[in-house]
């Protein structure tokens, strides 16, 4: 959620707290994507044995989190580690992973019936992993702000990435680090950018690209590891030469901007019925693991059907349905002391009046 500006002139009294006004394409952009996130997961069981399936899978991961990323970046240029952004990073970030870190564990305990699954906030678990890159990113972004050539050298760490299997799964850093390149790249756009790819020349190329990279995926589903846009293994870890870990990158990092910009393109930008899920769009991708995993448990992708075109089509509507409904502002208000928590009690009050600054918006999906 966009913070408060709050506007103070000098002898003057405080001027009236007025919420920022949020941008429509960008909530759009981030519904749009958070339920590419729950289809892809939905698609997940239904790869094995089926080509099709495996192929949109692929296309999906190409471009659904780096698209998130971008947009998380862009939202984070106003970073400036001050007292209340530092404090709005623990109760949005922080403490959501912990609270979910936890019940991901206890319900993975009962659905993949290991009971003595241990609770570990170093270990990601499932999805919990973004908001951990996302601290660490956030966090970052003032050095980032002051290098030269930030988008370079943030490729250049991410390729370094994958030729070290022995940074572990501490915090998922492989999948921090070869994110990385998206989150900068989103700190260094401006709004001209985002009008750029909203071109009616753009927009008109979209769904060819769209349908040439299908072909491509497709094509690719026996011939590579899909892993490759997990960006959570090192080159050693896939079986592959280290060589091809910097060179994958490179390749994955143009594959995704190219699809991002055609799926930017396509976003609508006026107001729409779901503009207003945008803004809880966090709450839908916490919460639609719960469902999917559960899915499993119960056996609802047992029935052959599933399995089918039908079943695949039919998969991707209900986990739309799904995360749609965990977006609205019903679950918001209900679950908000978890996911966005006050916590004022647990922070020192400023003594003086805080300086002027642009909204900054907690971008996360």
């Amino acid at each position: 959620m966009h913070e408060q500006l709050v506007t103070v002139a000098p002898r003057v009294r405080p001027a009236a707290q007025r919420p920022a006004e949020r941008d429509a394409y960008f909530d759009n952009i981030k519904y749009l994507a958070i339920v590419l996130v729950a289809v892809g997961h939905a698609w997940e069981p239904l790869r094995d044995g089926s080509r099709s399936v495996s192929a949109l899978y692929l296309l999906v991961y190409t471009f659904h989190m780096p698209a998130f990323i971008v947009v998380s970046g862009y939202f984070s240029r106003n970073f400036d580690a001050s007292p209340g952004r530092l404090r709005r990073l623990v109760t949005g970030l922080v403490v959501p992973y912990v609270v979910f870190e936890t019940a991901y564990t206890f319900f993975t305990r009962w659905t993949d019936r290991v009971p003595d699954r241990p609770v570990s906030l170093l270990d990601p678990l499932y999805l919990t992993w973004f908001l951990v890159a996302l601290f660490v990113w956030r966090l970052t972004t003032p050095l980032w702000q002051r290098v030269r050539h930030p988008v370079p050298l943030a490729l250049a760490v991410a390729m370094l990435a994958t030729l070290t299997p022995s940074i572990g799964d501490d915090l998922d850093l492989q999948r921090v680090l070869q994110f990385l390149p998206y989150f900068v790249l989103g700190l260094c756009l401006k709004p001209e950018h985002f009008r750029l790819v909203r071109r009616r020349t753009v927009r008109l190329a979209a769904l060819p690209v769209f349908a040439v990279a299908l072909a491509l995926a497709y094509w690719a589903v026996p011939r590579m590891s899909g892993a490759w846009f997990y960006h959570r293994d090192s080159a050693q870890e896939l079986g592959a030469p280290a060589w091809s870990g910097p060179v994958m990158t490179l390749v994955t990092f143009g594959c995704s901007l190219v699809l991002v910009g055609c799926f930017l393109a396509l976003v609508p930008g006026r107001q729409t019925w779901f503009t207003v899920l945008g803004a809880g769009t966090l709450y839908g991708y916490l919460l639609h693991g719960f469902l999917i995993q559960g899915a499993r448990f119960w056996g609802w992708y047992g029935p052959a059907w599933v399995h089918d075109p039908l079943g695949t089509a039919a998969a991707a509507l209900v986990a739309t349905a799904l995360v749609t409904a965990l977006c609205t502002p019903p679950v918001r208000r209900a679950l908000r002391g978890l996911v966005e928590p006050d916590m004022r009690w647990a922070f020192r009050q400023p003594t003086a009046p805080p300086e002027t600054s642009r909204p900054y918006a907690a971008t996360a999906p």
